[in-house]
């Protein structure tokens, strides 16, 4: 316990120092612009980034949001300004805001994702890079590289490769799989400084009225407290995976469905160093400051010193 009764937040992320564990969810804070009216982007751990591609993307059609039963389904398709306007305008903006910025970042072929890391060099502000490997609303299910070991493996070892090394590199894992320690084990062995985990579930809804599809494009990624218990037990998994030797341990960032801190310690009880706040900043824009202060005050009730001290204690 830090003097006055605080407790440090502090969380590692590979080479990366974050001041605590609460970061954005890819795709629901933008670049961090939409959340400056409500926080300083400074005042949480780091802003995970939309999605960025090598090229402007219009996304697909809409409608392409949908409410579901706790949660929400979405197919917007990567939609995005491209690299080139994203370095010039949006993570300077960022970097003067005194924000951490962990970028997305997506493509359809290895090459894809190898530009876009070589691009991120020396840009302001990067403390991370998130390959998202396992988006499920794209035009072409062929690109969720997360679905099997070897082609995980090679998009985590293009990128280490040639990122910046002290900037360490995530991969986001789809829970739509048979084994997630599987492709888990693929990612570190291909260099992984961390594991981003979840992204969200393929699902779909159709209208009773219509009787159609309510996406235009069929299916989409379901997301909301409705997949945190799947959530939880994926980074569980693989943080007992770690634990049993099964593969080399590195920081799990734990996400999905987290709308308290209550919900956060969860997910840092089973295993994650950091957590990542979506679908709530919707309808809760200053959901992230309110869910650090909820986390801290949760952690301190039950005896903790450090956040350090709580992560995978569900393993004892």
């Amino acid at each position: 316990m830090l003097p006055g009764g605080g407790i440090d937040l502090a969380t590692r992320i590979g080479s990366t120092l974050l001041p605590n564990p609460v970061t954005t969810a890819s795709g629901c804070a933008g670049y961090g612009k939409e959340l400056a009216k409500f926080f300083e982007p400074a005042a949480i751990g780091a802003v995970v980034t939309k999605t960025i591609m090598p090229y402007p993307r219009s996304g697909r059609a809409t409608p392409r949001m949908a409410e579901t039963p706790s949660g929400m389904l979405n197919s917007i398709g990567l939609q995005g300004p491209g690299i080139d306007a994203f370095v010039e305008r949006d993570l300077p903006w960022l970097a003067a805001r005194g924000g951490r910025t962990i970028v997305s970042i997506a493509g359809g072929h290895v090459d894809d994702f190898v530009a876009l890391a070589e691009r991120l060099k020396g840009a302001p502000g990067v403390v991370g890079i998130e390959a998202n490997i396992s988006c499920p609303n794209v035009a072409n299910r062929g690109q969720v590289f997360a679905c099997n070991p070897a082609t995980s493996y090679d998009v985590i070892r293009a990128v280490r490769d040639v990122a910046d090394p002290q900037v360490p590199v995530l991969a986001k894992l789809s829970p739509d799989v048979t084994s997630i320690v599987d492709i888990a084990r693929a990612c570190v062995e291909a260099g992984a400084d961390g594991l981003s985990m979840i992204n969200t579930l393929l699902g779909m809804a159709i209208d009773p009225d219509t009787m159609k599809p309510v996406l235009a494009g069929i299916t989409g990624g379901l997301s909301g407290p409705a997949v945190r218990p799947v959530a939880v037990r994926c980074v569980y998994q693989v943080h007992a995976a770690m634990l049993d030797g099964q593969m080399a341990q590195v920081p799990i960032v734990g996400m999905g469905g987290i709308r308290t801190g209550l919900d956060a310690l969860e997910f840092i009880l089973a295993g994650a160093a950091a957590v990542s706040v979506g679908t709530v900043i919707f309808n809760d824009p200053s959901s992230p400051v309110r869910i650090l202060d909820e986390l801290r005050a949760a952690l301190i009730a039950r005896g903790f010193g450090s956040l350090e001290a709580a992560i995978g204690y569900a393993h004892r």
